[in-house]
């Protein structure tokens, strides 16, 4: 019996060091997000050149460790921990992405861990523990869609659609954030890399009213995240016919933007605001968009509200004049009907 309670005790001793471990690594995963859009990368890329004399055994053991923790993944006794030290060592590892896709049931187990959790998401009942070990899979997957060789092979195999309902919950508590915010670092992967297939999967899911649905009751860095998703979107010309072929989707997402800018006059966020006013600016580039614009285009983008704001971002500075200026210039009599109004 005693023998019993001091193996529970070292048990339980060891369980807090590895929840302590996976908080640290989210919460560096956070940090590191900050600088995201337009870096939504990994960091570094696999197997990147060194100028170390040590590098080729460098480059076998960390091979040789990569493989091993991605067997272990395969055995529900190893898996936290394999989770834990394949996502904060996947920087060190060649061409991770396509192990983790080629091994023998390794996206399964992914996966097995993602709807493992879908019970406790409504009513909400995630724990730290349970978010933690969740993130760490997706920064697996968000390795997998970064790669150029597992990008297209990720999607056909609708992977995203297991990422929905995390983007799909409301609690603001951190174990929510962070599922949201890694389910955005993976979607985020995917848009990084101007690809109109890409942008074509995704609209046929439901990514814009749930980045929407981020952008308005997220964290600021959710916002981000959400709001440069959107972005690349409207970038692509697919993205930009999609917003802009009805009324009804132009006007969602110019109602959350404006209530964005609306935020951000109380509490400024250079980063977030930067954002919103390029996707202002693509929508500017229709001319029925345009056109509408004139009318809901919020006043404080136009009467220097964020002049102070902006002040160390001159490309912001460039964007928010040229938008100022396009719908001026763009904006078209109401008797003429060439905005969006005729058609609501």
């Amino acid at each position: 019996t005693e023998r019993r309670k001091r193996q529970n005790g070292s048990n339980s001793r060891k369980r807090r060091r590895l929840l302590a471990k996976q908080t640290k690594l989210i919460e560096s995963g956070w940090n590191k997000m900050a600088n995201l859009p337009p870096s939504l990368s990994m960091g570094t890329p696999f197997g990147g050149p060194s100028n170390s004399a040590g590098a080729p055994a460098n480059k076998d053991r960390n091979l040789a460790s990569a493989e091993q923790l991605v067997l272990d993944l395969s055995n529900p006794e190893l898996r936290e921990n394999a989770l834990l030290e394949l996502s904060k060592k996947r920087e060190l590892f060649q061409d991770l992405a396509p192990l983790l896709w080629n091994s023998f049931g390794t996206i399964a187990a992914l996966l097995q861990e993602i709807v493992s959790i879908y019970s406790v998401l409504a009513p909400p009942n995630l724990t730290p523990a349970q978010s933690n070990r969740v993130c760490n899979s997706l920064a697996l997957l968000q390795c997998v869609a970064s790669h150029s060789d597992t990008r297209m092979l990720f999607l056909k195999a609708h992977i995203p659609l297991y990422l929905y309902p995390f983007l799909n919950t409301t609690s603001k508590s951190r174990p929510f954030e962070y599922l949201r915010l890694t389910s955005l670092g993976v979607i985020g992967a995917l848009v990084k890399v101007d690809d109109t297939e890409v942008i074509s999967f995704l609209l046929s899911t439901e990514i814009i009213p749930l980045c929407l649905r981020t952008m308005e009751m997220g964290s600021e860095l959710s916002k981000t995240v959400a709001t440069f998703i959107v972005q690349k979107i409207l970038l692509d010309d697919v993205g930009m016919d999609y917003i802009c072929t009805t009324a009804e989707r132009f006007f969602a997402v110019g109602r959350v933007l404006g209530n964005m800018v609306q935020s951000l006059v109380e509490q400024p966020s250079p980063r977030l605001l930067k954002h919103i006013i390029r996707c202002y600016l693509r929508l500017s580039d229709n001319p029925r968009a345009c056109a509408a614009l004139g009318s809901c285009l919020p006043d404080s983008l136009r009467d220097g509200t964020f002049s102070n704001c902006l002040r160390e971002d001159q490309i912001a500075r460039r964007w928010l004049q040229q938008l100022v200026h396009n719908v001026g210039v763009g904006r078209v009599p109401t008797h003429q009907g060439g905005g969006f109004e005729h058609m609501l």
